[in-house]
């Protein structure tokens, strides 16, 4: 299964085009059932589709994502969210020990992130562009421990599980058992909505770009999200 890692314009302004008109039937209703519907919140599975340099290093993953915001009317709206995706390591991110078989692991990446979303949305169908900024965090995991010397040839896949490299040698001996990064990035990304439920409980699908430049190797990945949304 694989979700688009590069979001064209294209579709979305037809998908705009589409449903404003619909929404135009429904102009004169106040925002949701009530004008007072202010508060939303959100809750979906995802499909994580690495993409590169983390596609070398990482398969297709899985995991959820919950928020909660604010909605100033019917087309903006401030939300908050967390995210949590699992990744599974790839033969290269494998580490030869000479005491047993190759050696991987998995990542696991936590968002805690602020967005904004601008949507046009019809009495049954709607599309929305998001995006937004945060704290990324990504936690390496081997399956098991695994002593480097300093001299040793440095790998790409070395680096992923938290060797420290200088002029292509690893810097200092050291076990690599699980390695955690933390920095700032960012996220955009489009969906589709349709109304399942009054009073506006709605479905919705998702692929959203995240990029987080972590140490030495960038984490970078599209989720697609299926979930409900009120």
């Amino acid at each position: 299964m694989r979700c688009f890692s590069r979001l064209s314009l294209t579709p979305l302004l037809l998908a705009l085009i589409w449903v404003q008109p619909i929404g135009a039937q429904d102009s004169e209703q106040p925002f949701g059932a009530q004008d007072s519907e202010k508060i939303n919140s959100s809750l979906g599975t995802a499909v994580a589709v690495p993409v590169d340099p983390t596609s070398g290093l990482a398969t297709l993953g899985w995991g959820f994502t919950a928020g909660v915001g604010y909605n100033f009317n019917r087309y903006h709206s401030l939300i908050g969210e967390f995210m949590w995706s699992k990744f599974y390591s790839t033969s290269k991110a494998a580490i030869s020990d000479p005491t047993t078989a190759s050696i991987g692991g998995t990542s696991d990446v936590y968002g805690v992130t602020g967005n904004y979303r601008f949507e046009l949305r019809g009495k049954t169908f709607g599309t929305y562009l998001i995006g937004g900024g945060g704290w990324y965090y990504r936690q390496n995991t081997l399956d098991h421990s695994v002593a480097v010397s300093s001299g040793s040839t440095c790998t790409l896949a070395l680096i992923w599980w938290g060797a420290t490299c200088t002029s292509g040698t690893v810097a200092s001996d050291r076990t690599l058992d699980s390695y955690g990064v933390g920095v700032f990035g960012g996220n955009g990304g489009l969906g589709f909505t349709w109304k399942v439920n009054e009073p506006s409980y709605r479905a919705y699908v998702e692929a959203r770009y995240h990029y987080a430049p972590t140490n030495n190797v960038n984490t970078q990945f599209v989720n697609c999200t299926i979930g409900i949304r009120y």
